[in-house]
C-alpha cells in the first residue's frame, strides 16, 4: 500500500512540475490558449493515465490564464482526448486513458507541420465534414443542436467586426460542434487530430477568388447559419445542397 502511495504522490509531483511556467517556452504565434493546453498536454504526458492534476480552477491558476481562455485550452484538449473533465467531489481534470490510435495521431500531429501538411488537412477536412454532418443531421440531440446554434454568435460577431481571424475560429469551433455530434469515435478522433493541425497554422479565412472580404465573411456565416437551421429541421435535402455549397465555396 505504501508503494502504491509513493507511486501516486510521484506521478503527482511530475504532474505539478509539467505545469510550472518556468519550465516552459512561449513559442512566436501561438495563442495563450494554445500555450496554456500544451503546459498541461505536458503534464499528461508525465503522469499515468487516471492521474488527478487538480481541479479545473487549480490548473486554470497554474497556467497563469482566463477562465475563458483556459476553457479555450480544456476544449483542445478534450478534442485530442488527452484530458477527462469529472465533475462533483473529488472531480476535475484527470489524464485520459487513450486508445493507441489517438496517441499516434497525436504524434503525428506534432511532426507534421509544414504548409504541404496543413493543405493536406483541409482537404481531408473537406472530405470529412459531409459524413459529419451527416452524422449529425440523425444523431444530434437537441443539446447538440442548441449548441451548434450559440456557435453562431461570435461568426456573426466576426463579420460585424470584419475579423478574419475570429471568423476563422468561430467556424472551426462551430465544425468541432458539428463532428461532436456524430456517434463515430474514429471519425470524431480523426477530425480532431485535421482540425487541430489546421487551427495551429492558419490564422484566418480569406476568400480564394479576392472577392472582397466583408461579402465573404457575411456569404460564409449565412451558408452555416443556414446549415444550422436545416439541421435543426432535419431537413436532410437541404442539408445536402447546402453541404455542397459548403464544399465548392472552399
Amino acid at each position: 500500500m505504501a508503494t502504491a502511495d509513493k507511486t501516486g504522490a510521484g506521478e503527482a509531483a511530475q504532474a505539478e512540475a509539467a505545469l510550472r511556467r518556468s519550465d516552459w517556452g512561449h513559442p512566436a504565434g501561438r495563442s495563450r490558449a494554445e500555450q496554456a493546453a500544451d503546459r498541461v498536454a505536458g503534464a499528461a504526458a508525465a503522469a499515468a493515465p487516471g492521474t488527478r492534476l487538480g481541479t479545473k480552477e487549480e490548473v486554470r491558476a497554474r497556467c497563469g490564464v482566463s477562465v475563458g481562455t483556459f476553457n479555450e485550452a480544456l476544449r483542445l484538449l478534450q478534442t485530442r482526448q488527452l484530458i477527462a473533465v469529472r465533475p462533483g467531489p473529488g472531480g476535475g481534470l484527470f489524464v485520459a486513458d487513450r486508445p493507441v490510435t489517438v496517441r499516434l495521431a497525436g504524434a503525428l500531429l506534432e511532426l507534421n507541420a509544414g504548409e504541404a501538411a496543413v493543405s493536406q488537412a483541409i482537404r481531408i477536412r473537406a472530405a470529412l465534414d459531409p459524413l459529419l454532418v451527416e452524422d449529425a443531421l440523425w444523431h444530434a440531440s437537441p443539446a447538440e443542436l442548441a449548441a451548434l446554434r450559440s456557435c453562431l454568435a461570435p461568426m456573426e460577431a466576426a463579420v460585424a467586426s470584419q475579423d478574419a481571424v475570429a471568423f476563422a475560429r468561430a467556424n472551426w469551433q462551430l465544425h468541432a460542434q458539428i463532428a461532436a455530434a456524430s456517434p463515430s469515435e474514429l471519425l470524431r478522433s480523426m477530425y480532431g487530430v485535421v482540425l487541430e493541425l489546421i487551427e495551429r497554422h492558419a490564422h484566418s479565412v480569406l476568400p480564394a477568388d479576392g472577392a472582397p472580404l466583408p461579402g465573404y465573411l457575411e456569404e460564409r456565416y449565412l451558408l452555416h447559419a443556414d446549415l444550422v437551421t436545416a439541421l435543426e429541421r432535419r431537413d436532410s435535402a437541404e442539408v445536402a445542397r447546402l453541404i455542397a455549397l459548403h464544399g465548392a465555396q472552399g
